[in-house]
């Protein structure tokens, strides 16, 4: 099947997804998260692949959904309510993330570069998690944005990492990840393919029979903490959270002056990001 913002390719027992959309530093549009769920799918059915190995184009493994302004319609758009928020949610963020989730063959995130909001929902739903020692993982859209439309920061980190990162926004980096259980390893930047590819290979020799079980039993242990609940109380949590006072001026300023403008006004009372100096 042909791509338009990812690219795909297999061998050896290992398939690899590559997000391809460098010049938006790979923010998540509804065509990525969809072709992505096609290409994992595809994964899944293929006997000959145990592995799928998803990364980043570019300098960014992926900096979030995509949040720019959609073109203008000709007819005017429904309202948006909570309902329709959570409903829209359920059927469209949260779906995709609970399939890649529930794949029966094991899925490893190659984190370079920024991991942001919609990139740690994609990168949490995998199963193992390798990184650069400087690569960003943060949530700063709920400094302005909401909350987390889906949510496997608790299970990863525990209650209080999780409450840190989810409400100031800061980012953590790679090294930090690692000591925290986010992630389960860091290396250098320039050995980060090595890494990965060294344990596809050790995964890729394993009887797919085993991993599937492998895999199963340790989301089974997660869904008993309650795990897919949890996601649909975020998302509607999300919904709830939009209707912050917060979230309309950004919404203005973005519609009035642009997003870039938008996004400085969200970040730079934190001096990060788009502010003069690292976050902390």
């Amino acid at each position: 099947m042909d791509y338009e913002t990812i690219l795909y390719e297999k061998g050896d027992g290992i398939a690899r997804v590559t997000l391809n959309r460098p010049e938006k530093l790979n923010a998540l549009s509804v065509q990525l998260r969809s072709e992505l769920v096609e290409a994992v799918a595809d994964a899944e059915d293929d006997e000959d692949i145990n592995v799928v190995i998803v990364k980043g184009a570019g300098r960014a493994f992926s900096s979030g959904y995509d949040i720019s302004p959609p073109p203008r319609r000709q007819e005017p758009a429904r309202p948006r309510t909570i309902r329709r928020d959570i409903d829209d949610m359920m059927s469209g963020i949260v779906a995709v993330w609970n399939r890649l989730w529930n794949c029966r063959k094991f899925v490893i995130s190659q984190v370079h570069g920024y991991c942001l909001a919609g990139g740690t929902d994609l990168a949490l739903h995998t199963d193992i998690v390798v990184c650069a020692e400087d690569a960003q993982f943060g949530f700063p859209a709920g400094r302005a944005m909401g909350t987390l439309p889906t949510h496997m920061w608790t299970y990863m980190v525990g209650p209080q990492w999780a409450k840190y990162i989810i409400a100031t926004g800061n980012s953590i980096d790679g090294k930090t990840a690692e000591r925290i259980g986010l992630v389960w390893k860091a290396v250098p930047a320039d050995r980060l393919d090595e890494e990965v590819n060294r344990l596809a290979e050790t995964l890729a020799k394993v009887p797919y029979g085993l991993l599937a079980v492998h895999k199963r039993i340790v989301n089974i242990a997660v869904e008993m903490m309650g795990r897919t609940l949890v996601q649909q109380l975020a998302c509607e949590g999300d919904a709830i959270g939009h209707l912050d006072p917060a979230v309309r001026q950004f919404s203005e300023i973005a519609a009035e002056k642009g997003l870039k403008s938008a996004l400085e006004w969200r970040d730079a009372k934190f001096s990060d990001y788009r502010g003069a100096g690292p976050a902390a």
